[in-house]
């Protein structure tokens, strides 16, 4: 169960670098077309100031990967807890609705990103999230050391 456990994770990270790749894609062309030069760029340059440079539609992809570095920092170490002190079907299908919540959430925030329904995606995938701490706390605080040896 330790690699069913595991697997969401995997595939968060590989999804995580799909969106990074998402957002060069399509921020560097965007620069070009409004005539921005990146080699002349002010020294210490972020993302965040392109807001208002470049078209929404081109940061959104932005946006979301960034907060594929935000929450999903609980969701991985929770992951990691579960799968050493043992998983269950239900905490690996926990796991699975975290991550397809997520894909779902960046592929709606990237392309449509109406807040209403980018929102109640983020609450479903915060719900597995909650779960999947809870088991964690669970199988390592109430763990009975005896059973472990």
């Amino acid at each position: 169960m330790q690699a069913q456990m595991l697997a969401p994770a995997a595939v968060l990270i590989a999804w995580s670098l799909v969106m990074l790749f998402w957002t060069a894609g399509t921020r560097f062309p965007a620069m070009s077309k409004s005539g921005m030069d990146i080699s002349k760029a002010k020294p210490g340059g972020r993302g965040q100031d392109l807001e208002g440079v470049l078209p929404d539609s081109v940061q959104w992809k932005s946006h979301n990967y960034a907060h594929l570095m935000e929450q999903p920092t609980i969701f991985y170490p929770a992951v990691v807890i579960i799968a050493l002190m043992g998983a269950s079907a239900v905490d690996t299908l926990a796991a699975w609705i975290y991550v397809a919540l997520r894909i779902i959430h960046s592929i709606w925030q990237a392309t449509v990103n109406v807040v209403a329904i980018r929102f109640m995606l983020f609450l479903l995938s915060t719900f597995a999230l909650v779960y999947l701490a809870y088991r964690a706390v669970m199988l390592t605080v109430f763990a009975d050391p005896g059973a472990l040896a």
